[in-house]
């Protein structure tokens, strides 16, 4: 996977989604061969030429200017993240950089002890191609209870959040609107990729995701950009029930993120957290099934809801 295979792409992309009725380009009741605008309409619109637009999207032009390139954007409609991409790319291309393995990534000690103090709120770092670094005791509960607590401490043994997304049954599960997760978790990916083009790791495990998800393969095709700071997401956690928490990603700069989950107070998924908090607090069980409990929703936890693996008191920070 190239820079300029990534810039190509991009754009035949947006310029396929694009109709003539989207930017006023008449048609005169012609019928289309293939969808989208043509390269001369998308040229026109943007103030270049046919022929330097087709090498451009071809991956026959490099070093294509900054005010091109904002033509391009405002062409296509692109937004502010998405038009900051195009623009990445295009820096890509100029680099043409060798793809390497990079050092493995690392949590510094002060996110150690910021996991540690944020004991009722979940939370887990994660690194910049979604390896899970580490977690907190409620942050495993929460998002990967069916994993074993202390494999984010073995570098081979790390969970990687888009692979649990798109393969394992479980975190699949987990949400209500699965593929709106799924659009964000790609999405997120499409902006790392075009930062980090010399990553063989990253193109690795995209290659894998592609090669087991038809529907990874597809919304990777589908070249949409988006940041994953903010956003809501109803959840149906196996133990405590549904829940609808706000996922918020903590950023120092370049690294590792945190992610946390929070919820809004006196609410039934407040009441749902603490319960899932009592679970696999210091006085739960190490061993053994969880006691009965009364679930936020009026009654008792199914057995199955019992039987949700619980860490021990040791589990803590990873």
């Amino acid at each position: 996977m190239t820079g300029k295979t990534q810039l190509g792409d991009f754009l035949q992309s947006r310029r396929s989604q694009l109709s003539p009725e989207d930017v006023g380009v008449p048609t005169y009741g012609e019928r289309r061969r293939v969808p989208g605008l043509r390269r001369e309409e998308l040229a026109l619109l943007a103030g270049v030429s046919a022929s330097y637009y087709t090498r451009l999207e071809q991956g026959h032009s490099q070093g294509a200017s900054s005010e091109v390139l904002d033509a391009l954007a405002g062409a296509l409609r692109l937004d502010e993240s998405e038009r900051r991409y195009l623009h990445g790319l295009a820096q890509v291309d100029r680099r043409r950089t060798r793809g390497r393995r990079p050092a493995p990534e690392r949590v510094a000690p002060a996110t150690r002890q910021l996991l540690d103090v944020m004991g009722d709120v979940p939370a887990i770092v994660l690194g910049r191609r979604t390896d899970v670094l580490a977690w907190n005791r409620l942050g495993h509960a929460l998002f990967a209870g069916d994993l074993d607590p202390g494999a984010p401490g073995v570098p081979e043994q790390r969970p990687n959040m888009a692979r649990l997304v798109f393969l394992d049954s479980h975190v699949r599960d987990l949400y209500a609107d699965w593929p709106d997760k799924a659009r964000a978790v790609v999405g997120n990916l499409r902006l790392v990729a075009a930062r980090h083009p010399e990553d063989a790791a990253l193109h690795t495990l995209l290659g894998e995701l592609s090669a087991k998800s038809a529907e990874f393969a597809a919304l990777w095709a589908d070249h949409r950009i988006k940041a994953c700071t903010v956003a809501t997401y109803a959840m149906r956690h196996p133990l405590v029930g549904p829940l609808t928490v706000v996922q918020q990603t903590l950023s120092s700069g370049p690294g590792p993120v945190v992610v946390v989950a929070t919820t809004a107070a006196g609410s039934p998924s407040r009441a749902a957290l603490a319960l899932l908090a009592q679970a696999v607090g210091p006085t739960a069980a190490q061993d053994g099934p969880l006691p009965e409990r009364t679930a936020p929703h009026g009654g008792r936890l199914t057995a199955p809801e019992r039987a949700w693996p619980v860490p021990g008191p040791g589990a803590g920070v990873i």
